[in-house]
Parts: C-alpha cells; sequence; structure tokens
C-alpha cells in the first residue's frame, strides 16, 4: 500500500498471505512521481533502491545490518513512516478487513476500496 504525505491510501496491490510484499514494491512505485519513498528495512535492496533513484526520487530506506557499505538516510524524515502504519491500523479498524471476511480476491479488494474512499472523506 501507498499513502500520501498525510496518510491517506493512494494505491495498493493486493497479494496473497503467504507471499512477500517486498516482490510488489517496484510495480507499486512505477508510474508514480513521488519526492520521498519511505520504507523499512525489508524494501533495503540494491534493485528498489536504484528504481527509486531513477525516478528521481530519494530512497529513505534504513540500510541492513549486513549490509558491507552502509547507506547514509535521513532520520527526521523516516519518522514519517509511521503514517502507513497508522493508515493500516485505520483499516483494521473495518471488522470484515481486519478479519479478511471476504475470501474472494474481487471482494476483498472492492472492500478495501471502499473503506479508502471513506478514510478519503473524512
Amino acid at each position: 500500500m501507498m499513502c500520501d504525505a498525510l496518510g491517506l491510501p493512494v494505491k495498493f496491490i493486493l497479494t496473497p498471505g503467504e507471499s512477500s510484499d517486498y516482490e510488489q514494491a517496484l510495480p507499486l512505485l512505477s508510474g508514480e512521481k513521488p519526492d520521498y519513498v519511505i520504507a523499512d528495512k525489508g524494501y533495503d535492496s540494491d534493485e528498489i533502491v536504484n528504481f527509486i533513484t531513477q525516478i528521481n526520487a530519494i530512497p529513505v530506506i534504513p540500510p541492513r545490518s549486513n549490509r558491507i557499505v552502509q547507506r547514509h538516510y535521513d532520520k527526521v524524515i523516516y519518522k514519517d513512516r509511521n503514517l502507513i502504519e497508522r493508515l493500516f491500523n485505520r483499516l483494521k479498524q473495518f471488522r470484515k478487513i481486519a478479519t479478511r471476511f471476504e475470501k474472494i480476491q474481487i471482494n476483498f479488494e472492492s472492500l478495501i476500496y471502499l473503506a479508502c474512499s471513506y478514510l478519503w472523506l473524512i
């Protein structure tokens, strides 16, 4: 999921529960023109960081501890990563989303779109 600077949902890609969200980072970012891309250590890979710099954005991703060359990242801007966490918490307030009530993908996506629309309206 991607959110804007106010923590409102912008774009999401639904993945199966057993797959990694890491695989959807590049498709999620394609076609977007952000100034900064803020993500956690799980998205620290050369492929993602290079893609972010190719779209003229600044990657704000802390390097993993096992990297030989530790990249610098802006720790002040990284504090805004809590916006996406708060967005997920707001979405989980909708019971059918939190419990994955709908098992069919298109129905579950529809619920997420509906909840995101509500968040934009309030």
